[in-house]
């Protein structure tokens, strides 16, 4: 790059034990976090699932197929930046980031102005908060997500690095640019990715966040107070997925900009600052990240309904293996009529796990 090349960065490596093993625990935890997540949307019954529930889900699916990924990543640096696995997959992985980038980000825009219609435009809400709308906005959110995410599928490649044994996994824009008007390409693809997957739709969540406010100030108090409670506990949901999203995504996009900005020559380069950029741009990215396998944890903190939920689940779950192993045994048995261990064990199962289904963030 222009404005580093002149720069010495022989002091500057980042781990290749921390960052492998963060990769690798956010894989474990975000595909049995995320799983669950789904799992228990679509065991629950389909006439208490609510439009935020579709939104959700989608944010699960989209963190859970970039977390599968992430071995390929963590070998990547355990073999010190050398990519073994072919120029397909290099594409594809990359590609998968950029899209779980932009799906998070819009799904996390859709919870935001659900709950603006929900509590500003209620008259509004039941037109627009259908199955039909709701399948209509996943199609587009996922449309947009892999239509923006496609310079990564079409400009990643395979090189073997001069004078290196190493294959390593980068952009080229070769196929379209010049050496003069490469660097433009990779600003103005860096900045348009910050620009649709952060800026804006934070802009939107901003923007119904202080209508909702200022609605919630002006009637809640006039509700009812299980209504009140209901919704502030959806709406505290929210936010916090919002705002973890947001702290996590943020330094990725800031390092990216400002040391781009420095290699464009808009900011003065200092070679010091450029390296450390450069040396915390991977620690950046492992945050980032990390987000794919928060949200069930913050589910399951903030919402009891959630965890009453995966309970339900998982008691159910336990009650089909158990049915299914006292129908075994019955078949062996000498065939007593007065012999019902099932329906005692339906009513012991009643018993031990909640009566009724509770949907994700219902209410």
């Amino acid at each position: 790059k222009q404005g580093g090349g002149d720069c010495d960065y022989s002091d500057w490596s980042s781990s290749k034990i921390l960052i492998p093993t963060i990769y690798l625990l956010v894989f474990f935890l975000g595909t049995t976090g995320n799983g669950l997540v789904l799992w228990t949307i679509f065991w629950g019954s389909q006439e208490k699932r609510r439009s935020a529930d579709t939104f959700i889900a989608n944010l699960a699916v989209a963190d859970l197929t970039f977390v599968v990924t992430l071995p390929l990543w963590a070998t990547y640096v355990i073999l010190d930046y050398h990519w073994s696995f072919g120029s397909f997959a290099c594409k594809l992985s990359s590609y998968l980031v950029f899209v779980n980038m932009y799906a998070s980000v819009f799904c996390l825009t859709g919870l935001s102005f659900d709950r603006y219609l929900a509590i500003v435009r209620p008259i509004a809400n039941a037109k627009l908060r259908s199955k039909v709308s709701g399948l209509l906005v996943t199609i587009a959110l996922w449309t947009l997500a892999a239509l923006l995410a496609l310079p990564a599928m079409i400009f990643r490649k395979t090189a073997v690095l001069i004078d290196m044994d190493r294959v390593t996994c980068f952009m080229d824009y070769s196929s379209v640019a010049t050496n003069e008007t490469e660097a433009a390409w990779e600003a103005g693809l860096g900045l348009s990715s910050t620009l649709m997957g952060f800026v804006a739709p934070f802009a939107i969540m901003l923007t119904c966040y202080f209508f909702i406010a200022r609605t919630i100030a002006g009637h809640f108090r006039k509700e009812r107070s299980e209504g009140l409670r209901k919704r502030k506990r959806l709406l505290t949901i929210i936010i916090v997925l919002v705002a973890t999203f947001a702290a996590c995504w943020l330094p990725f996009h800031l390092v990216k900009t400002v040391y781009m900005l420095m290699d464009w020559e808009v900011m003065p380069l200092s070679c010091s600052f450029h390296a450390f950029l450069s040396n915390i741009h991977p620690y950046c990215s492992c945050l980032a990240y990390i987000n794919s396998c928060l949200n069930p944890f913050l589910y399951a903190f903030f919402d009891p309904r959630f965890r009453q939920a995966c309970a339900a689940v998982l008691c159910g779950s336990a009650g089909h293996l158990a049915a299914a192993s006292r129908d075994k045994s019955a078949s062996f048995s000498s065939g007593h009529s007065q012999n019902h261990p099932s329906k005692g064990g339906e009513q012991q199962q009643e018993k031990q796990c909640p009566n009724s289904q509770e949907t994700l963030l219902h209410g």
